[in-house]
């Protein structure tokens, strides 16, 4: 990039930087709390009794419950029905964690797409994810979840045999998971697409012009 022509932040002292980063701090701290206090409202949330139906994964057939694989909680990602295939729906799978961590907490993660399981299986292996994934061709899961040929993120919770929906988002609630924009969010050049309020003179696209699968860079 030619930092000649971009517009860099302004250059100031230690101590000015440092009083500039305290005023910032704080003002995440208040953000902090507020995203807490939603995450309180999030676990009152009611919630609605759900299923069942029958995908296909790498080992066959599954039900809803099997998506839980004996836990208790369930997080499910409904992927765009491809192929082609959604750079968004690619970037947020590449960000997913490992899934040794939320197992400990008795959760699960799966990924659900409407697209045929072959097609799944093909993009699972050329991405190297090793998130289970599962087809839901022939069945109204993602209709019913309220995603149809989009995607979104719903949460389940099991009570032995019935399974019940306690959360669903999508737009930039998912968009919020993900660690690429988080980090991008803490640069002084940030995200670089239009829709940011940024200075001017900064390198900025429109929209998602910039996404790839992650062997299309």
């Amino acid at each position: 990039m030619n930092t000649s022509t971009t517009a860099l932040p302004p250059v100031v002292t230690a101590e000015e930087w440092e009083a500039a980063s305290a005023q910032l701090r704080a003002a995440e701290k208040e953000h902090t709390r507020a995203r807490d206090a939603l995450a309180a409202r999030r676990r009152r949330l009611p919630m609605v009794e759900f299923g069942p139906y029958t995908f296909t994964g790498a080992d066959g057939p599954a039900t809803l419950l099997d998506l839980f694989e004996g836990r208790r909680q369930l997080v499910v990602y409904q992927f765009m029905r491809g192929p082609a295939w959604c750079e968004g729906c690619c970037m947020f799978t590449d960000q997913l964690p490992e899934l040794a961590h939320l197992h400990a907490r008795d959760t699960s993660l799966a990924v659900v797409s409407l697209s045929q399981w072959p097609d799944l299986a093909a993009l699972r292996e050329r991405m190297g994810w090793s998130v289970p994934f599962y087809s839901s061709a022939g069945n109204d899961f993602a209709a019913d979840c309220g995603t149809a040929e989009g995607f979104g993120l719903s949460v389940f919770l099991r009570d032995g045999d019935r399974v019940f929906r306690t959360y669903f988002t999508t737009g930039r609630g998912v968009e919020a998971l993900g660690s690429v924009w988080t980090f991008l969010d803490l640069t002084p050049f940030g995200r670089q697409e239009d829709w940011e309020d940024t200075p001017a003179g900064r390198p900025q696209t429109a929209p998602y012009q910039w996404w790839r699968l992650h062997d299309e860079y």
